[in-house]
C-alpha cells in the first residue's frame, strides 16, 4: 500500500522542520520526504492548506475497559482518541479488575490489537489493586507490555513504598508516574478560594498535590531516578519542577489543555463538568503552566480523558466524580488558548503533544523522517467552529469545551500508514 500526502505544510520538532512538503508511506513506514513527489500510489491525500505533525501521543487517558463499560470501552475510547488526531494513547489502569497482572494487561493489549485503531500502550499498577499494599511484580509487567507504572488517582502514600518502587523500576528501563496527591489535606470539591467559597463547597488545597511532587522529587533527587509527575496544575509544582530540573534531577511531568484553557471561574458556568482532580487554579497558576510549557519546564500535554455517565455527573458538586473526557478538543484547545495568541509557536506544540511524549516513554516514535513508522496527525490550523455534543464520538459527554468555540480540526489521523480517521 503506497499512500502520497500532497502539499502538506510538515512539522517535526527534532529536526526544526516547518515547510510545505510531500510524504510517501509505504508499508507502514516514511519512505521519502521531499517537494514534489512523482510517484504511483494507491492513494494521493492532497493536504494543501493543511499541517502535518508527528502522531500526537497521550500517555494519560482512561479507556475504563474492563469493568466500567458503561463510561467508555476500549473502541469507543479508541474512535474518540483518533477522531482527536491521538494516534498513541496510554490508559491508566483504574479498571476493574486492574492491571496488576500479566493476564489482564495481555487482555487489553489484545483487545486494543483486535480494535486496531491506534497504539494502545497501557500501564499497569504500582501495587496489587492499587491499594497501596503489595507490589506489583516489575520485570514480570513490563515484560507483558506495560508502557509504565502508575497507581493513577489512589497514590502511593508510604514513601518507603514507592522509593522501592522507583529504584526497582528505574533499574529495569522505566518509570513510575505519579499521580501527586497528599490525602490528608486534599479533601474538596474543587479549588479551594473565591469560588468554592462562592458556592459553599470545600476546597482542595493546592498543597496536595505540592507536596507529594515534593515528596517525589526528593526521591529522585537523593537516589538518581527518574520520576514523571502526573497533571500538575499549580504555580508551586511548576516552579518546584523547573528547580529541580535546574539541578540536573531526572523529573519529567506533563500538564492538561484544562489548566491554561480554563480556570476555577469555569466551575460557575459547567458545574460539575468542569470538576476533576487536580482542580481548576487560579489566574496566577494558569500563566505558571503556561510559562512551563513555553521553557520546557513541562515535558508533555496529555488529556486526562475520563469518561463519566451523565447520571453520574448529574449529582451534585460535591458527590460526583472527577473528570472530563479530552481526546477530541485537546489540539484545537492548544491552538486556541496558546498557538493562536502566540504563547506557543507549532513546534512547541509538537514537542509537548508528540515529540516529548515519546521521550517520556521511551518509544520510537514522535519525530516525521525517512525510515520512521508513518504515525501522523494531519490539521487544519484555521478552522473555526463551535464544540457541541452531537459531534462527540466518546460514550460520555462530559466536558466544560461543549458551545466553546475552538480554532484547528484534525482532518486526518494515520496509524501505521493506514487512515484510521479522516474527514
Amino acid at each position: 500500500m503506497k499512500l502520497v500526502l500532497k502539499n502538506g505544510t510538515v512539522l517535526d520538532y527534532a529536526s526544526k522542520t516547518n515547510e510545505k512538503l510531500d510524504i510517501l508511506i509505504e508499508d507502514g513506514k516514511i519512505v521519502k520526504i521531499e517537494k514534489d513527489i512523482k510517484e504511483n500510489a494507491d492513494k494521493i491525500v492532497d493536504c494543501t492548506n493543511l499541517y502535518i505533525m508527528p502522531g500526537m501521543i497521550d500517555m494519560h487517558c482512561h479507556l475504563r475497559e474492563p469493568g466500567f463499560e458503561y463510561k467508555e470501552t476500549i473502541e469507543t475510547g479508541s474512535k474518540s482518541a483518533v477522531k482527536g488526531g491521538f494516534t498513541t494513547i496510554c490508559p491508566m489502569p483504574n479498571t476493574k479488575p486492574t492491571p496488576d497482572n500479566v493476564e489482564t494487561l495481555k487482555q487489553i493489549i489484545e483487545k486494543s490489537k483486535e480494535i486496531n485503531l491506534c497504539n494502545v500502550l497501557p500501564f499497569a499498577s504500582v501495587t496489587k489493586g492499587e491499594k497501596g499494599e503489595e507490589l506489583v511484580n516489575f520485570e514480570e509487567l513490563l515484560e507483558a507490555g506495560a508502557c509504565g507504572f502508575s497507581d493513577d488517582g489512589m497514590p502511593v502514600e508510604n514513601a518507603r513504598m514507592i522509593r522501592q518502587a522507583m529504584l526497582e523500576v528505574n533499574k529495569i528501563g522505566s518509570f513510575v508516574s505519579e499521580h501527586c496527591e497528599e490525602k490528608s489535606v486534599s479533601a474538596g470539591a474543587i479549588n479551594a478560594g473565591k469560588v468554592a467559597e462562592k458556592l459553599g463547597v470545600e476546597g482542595v488545597l493546592p498543597e496536595a498535590e505540592e507536596i507529594m511532587a515534593a515528596r517525589d522529587i526528593v526521591i529522585a533527587e537523593t537516589n538518581n531516578l527518574h520520576t514523571h509527575i502526573c497533571h500538575i496544575s499549580t504555580k508551586t509544582s511548576v516552579n518546584m519542577i523547573r528547580d529541580a530540573k535546574k539541578r540536573g534531577v531526572k523529573v519529567t511531568c506533563e500538564t492538561c489543555p484544562h489548566y491554561y484553557f480554563f480556570t476555577q471561574d469555569e466551575v460557575l458556568e459547567s458545574g460539575t463538568n468542569a470538576k476533576m482532580n487536580p482542580p481548576l487554579r487560579t489566574e496566577e497558576d494558569r500563566d505558571e503552566i503556561i510559562k512551563g510549557l513555553q521553557d520546557g519546564t513541562i515535558d508533555a500535554i496529555i488529556t486526562d480523558h475520563a469518561p463519566h455517565s451523565e447520571e453520574e455527573k448529574q449529582k451534585e458538586l460535591a458527590k460526583a466524580p472527577n473528570g472530563i473526557i479530552g481526546f477530541e478538543t485537546a489540539l484545537a484547545a492548544t491552538i486556541t488558548a496558546l498557538v493562536d495568541k502566540q504563547k506557543l509557536s507549532y513546534l512547541d506544540m509538537v514537542r509537548l503533544m508528540s515529540y516529548g511524549p515519546a521521550k517520556v516513554l521511551g518509544i520510537d516514535r514522535g519525530e516525521i523522517k525517512e525510515g520512521a513508522v508513518a504515525d501522523l496527525t494531519i490539521f487544519n490550523p484555521e478552522k473555526e467552529y463551535i464544540y457541541t455534543r452531537e459531534s462527540i464520538v466518546s460514550k460520555s459527554k462530559n466536558t466544560p469545551f461543549i458551545g466553546k468555540k475552538l480554532k484547528g480540526q484534525v482532518m486526518y489521523t494515520i496509524v501505521n500508514g493506514e487512515i484510521k480517521f479522516g474527514k
